[in-house]
């Protein structure tokens, strides 16, 4: 079994309590939006890190690709901030990244997840500062025997 920390939307503020949610995983996706590079660094305290650049990063100067895809157990997992059209949604993105077990998106702020078929589509919710009043969250990611389920964590605010 793999634990995968999921993050989205930091903002440049990476909470305390993010150390304990996150703990004992084996490696964090940061699904954009990071803000300045030592939040990585600080993730990084906890477990490899993997993000993207979200549509506020460029303002950061931060070098990371628009997309990842992370391979665990057979699972192939994307990563992205999400649609450069709009919202991202399950539908659009599962169409727009085919052929992927897991997709993690950010940008939207809001706690997510859809199987849609065999495909679980999840954004972990916004980790920084709080915005369009909803809760700060993260989530965590299992993976055991080919198989993907996901829990997600609110935060304390």
């Amino acid at each position: 079994m793999v634990e995968i920390g999921l993050i989205a939307d930091t903002h440049g503020l990476l909470r305390a309590e993010v150390h304990e949610a996150l703990a004992g995983v084996s490696m964090i996706l940061h699904a954009g939006d990071v803000g300045d590079a030592t939040i990585l660094d600080e993730l990084a305290v906890i477990a490899p890190v993997h993000a993207v650049l979200g549509n506020t990063d460029a303002s950061w100067k931060l070098d990371l690709p628009v997309e990842r895809t992370v391979t665990v157990d057979g699972v192939r997992i994307h990563v992205s901030h999400g649609d450069e059209v709009g919202h991202p949604n399950a539908e659009r993105l599962i169409k727009k990244y085919p052929g992927f077990d897991v997709l993690v998106y950010g940008h939207t702020h809001v706690q997510d997840v859809e199987r849609v078929g065999e495909v679980l589509v999840v954004n972990p919710g916004a980790a920084g500062h709080r915005r369009f009043d909803l809760h700060p969250s993260v989530a965590r990611l299992r993976i055991d025997a080919g198989q993907a389920e996901i829990m997600l964590l609110d935060l304390p605010d």
